[in-house]
């Protein structure tokens, strides 16, 4: 599925600015939203990436941006991580930027206080994929330190160095990436892990101009929120089956994802 944006207008209202923002000449990049344990998903976008690049040859390089949130919800969070470790489109430099719930998941390795907020929203179901199953006839703390146990003992070491090598932010021409958003009014190089990683309401109401254009996940959405000054890409993939990947080149917009939605509506109202 391919669309292209040109010249639309934001939908918080605002017109496309006159100088449209770009990517760096030399290379195109590829950002893909919030993977949640969807391996079938990731490799079917990765085949259509890859199909991408054949089809549009061109001078510069590749890099491909992966927005966080691995891990979570879906039945394979284990493999996704295999996964983006195994550098499965070669020639591509590879970005790989933290999201809340891998934060999480770290927090847990850490410290079994963290157990019980991660387990509620979705770590379970990484815990299941690693093999670690809830220990019957313990309640509680018990319980948790038990997972935990479990759970330090089955991770590879290099999935923790993986996770624990993750970058914040990454930022390419008048783009910068980050997994949830950034903190209005706060200079792109001042803000802190904890926006990067959470912030939503405050990011997503506003209207600033945060000096680039801000490419995120985090909150779900239906298709694709484009507006002036960010552009959302997490279109709930573990739920949807719709994995999202935003490309730019130059200063061309367009879309790849999984799945049979039709955004054709949602790209026009923009």
């Amino acid at each position: 599925m391919l669309h292209r944006l040109f010249g639309k207008r934001s939908r918080a209202g605002s017109p496309a600015a006159e100088r449209r923002p770009r990517a760096p000449s030399d290379c195109r990049v590829y950002a893909i939203g919030d993977i949640h344990g969807r391996l079938d998903l990731l490799q079917a976008l990765h085949e259509q990436i890859a199909a991408d690049c054949r089809a549009r040859p061109h001078e510069g390089s590749d890099t491909i941006v992966y927005l966080g949130d691995y891990v979570d919800r879906g039945p394979s969070s284990r493999e996704v991580i295999d996964c983006l470790l195994d550098a499965p489109l070669p020639g591509f430099a590879a970005i790989h930027l933290m999201g809340n719930h891998e934060e999480a998941m770290l927090r847990f390795l850490d410290d079994v206080e963290a157990g019980p907020a991660w387990v509620s929203f979705g770590g379970e179901a990484t815990l299941l994929s690693y093999g670690v199953r809830r220990t019957p006839n313990t309640l509680g703390r018990q319980r948790f330190e038990d997972m935990r146990r479990q759970f330090a003992a089955k991770i590879p070491e290099r999935h923790v160095g993986f996770l624990r090598g993750l970058r914040l932010s990454y930022e390419s021409g008048d783009y910068f990436f980050a997994h949830a958003g950034v903190r209005p009014g706060v200079a792109i190089s001042a803000q802190q892990p904890q926006d990067l990683l959470w912030i939503r309401n405050a990011f997503l109401s506003s209207d600033v101009d945060h000096g680039k254009v801000v490419v995120h996940g985090h909150t779900p959405t239906d298709a694709p929120e484009i507006r002036h000054n960010r552009i959302g890409i997490d279109t709930c993939a573990f739920a949807s089956g719709v994995l999202t990947c935003l490309v730019l080149e130059g200063d061309d917009r367009r879309f790849l994802a999984t799945g049979s939605a039709d955004w054709s509506q949602h790209v026009a109202a923009q």
